[in-house]
């Protein structure tokens, strides 16, 4: 086999490696074997919503299960393919199977980060908060920044995106937004991108034209329905309402309708101004809460079972997943994986699969990795 079929090979090989490993495949059989019984259960839509929550199971099941079986066994074709053209000497047969390998490799790749969105809530909606760090306009700029970045990511995979809350800074960027993206896997895909993110750059409201370090902070949690039980006692909750300060009907409305709500036992903080009845924005910070609070119960029970710690922390230097430096050289690098990008504008426009794949595949494998930052 040649060196460039003997890696496309091995690219397949690791995806299916890591699908398995994240299916836990034995289990996943077993479960699947379990499922395509009770779907078969005509008493099964007596109850549509566990009949639902079954049938998506096993559909997001089967076709992952389906998948790995279809890519194996296809490559298990195009390396006979090419053994075949490589004993008879017909060089076209054998550049037909390295092209077909390379369409797998590719294939092998993409449904790797799909068959990785297996958590419980991965299906789901999401939330998405941005809150600037210290520092003023500066910060206040790139959590902007950051705004558009996922706003523009969100419209590369087709998801429909909603802004929820945003607050303006006093002179440029935004002090926090809150982003509602919907779409299958939105939050499987997301959830990996909670933490804080620092900018190097020349500012361009320094008039010394010195560089900068800004940080803003991002968080994700999942969008949840009534399946989901979360009890919040009322007598825990500090409710206000106020004006909203965001850039008119670009985003959001300014009447006097926002609604925050505290939960005094937590200290989450969770705000709507999305709507004009402020009944129907305390509803919807209400569902965000109840989301928030199954979010945080869901990442301290991974914590408990991985001993990692919280994504969560101050914002600011040290706490940071990501670097993006525009000056005095042009590089992002992820500082969990090690994925680096040398095209920071077009990161900036929402090109970050690349990170979200790694560092889903990491909480898959538990690999650490070294890495260091850039100044």
């Amino acid at each position: 086999m040649r060196a460039e079929g003997q890696a496309y090979i091995n690219r397949i090989e690791a995806a299916l490696a890591l699908v398995r490993l994240s299916l836990d495949w034995e289990r996943a059989l077993r479960r699947l074997d379990e499922l395509n019984a009770r779907v078969q259960d005509p008493n099964l839509w007596d109850n549509p919503k566990q009949a639902q929550a079954i049938s998506r199971e096993q559909k997001t099941l089967e076709t992952a299960v389906n998948t790995v079986n279809e890519i194996a066994a296809e490559m298990a074709d195009a390396v006979e393919f090419i053994e075949m053209g490589e004993a008879e000497g017909e060089e076209a047969i054998v550049e037909d199977g390295l092209a077909t390998l390379a369409a797998l490799a590719d294939r092998a790749d993409a449904d790797k980060v799909q068959a990785l969105l297996s958590g419980e809530a991965d299906g789901n909606d999401t939330y998405l908060e941005i809150h600037a760090g210290a520092g003023g306009t500066e910060s206040q700029d790139w959590a902007e920044m950051l705004f558009r970045m996922y706003g523009r990511w969100a419209e590369r995979r087709g998801f429909k995106v909603e802004t929820v809350e945003y607050q303006a800074g006093e002179q440029a960027g935004i002090k926090s937004a809150t982003l509602l993206i919907k779409g299958d896997g939105a939050y499987g895909y997301a959830k990996t991108e909670s933490g804080v993110h620092r900018l190097v750059r020349i500012s361009p409201y320094d008039s010394s034209a010195r560089r900068h370090t800004s940080f803003s902070s991002v968080w994700v949690f999942p969008v949840i329905d009534d399946s989901f039980e979360i009890e919040i006692n009322p007598a825990d909750l500090k409710i206000d309402t106020y004006r909203a300060s965001g850039a008119g009907g670009q985003h959001v409305n300014t009447t006097d309708s926002a609604v925050r709500i505290t939960h005094q036992p937590t200290g989450i903080v969770v705000a709507s101004q999305q709507d004009r009845s402020q009944h129907k924005n305390r509803e919807i910070a209400m569902n965000m809460l109840k989301a928030r609070l199954y979010e945080a119960e869901m990442r301290s029970r991974e914590e408990a079972a991985s001993a990692e710690h919280s994504a969560k922390s101050d914002i600011g230097w040290g706490h940071q997943i990501r670097s993006y430096v525009l000056q005095p050289y042009q590089m992002v690098k992820d500082l969990r994986t090690g994925v680096v990008s040398t095209s920071p504008d077009a990161v900036l426009d929402g090109a970050i699969d690349p990170f979200i794949s790694a560092a889903l595949a990491q909480r898959v494998t538990g690999e650490k990795v070294e890495i260091e930052d850039v100044e």
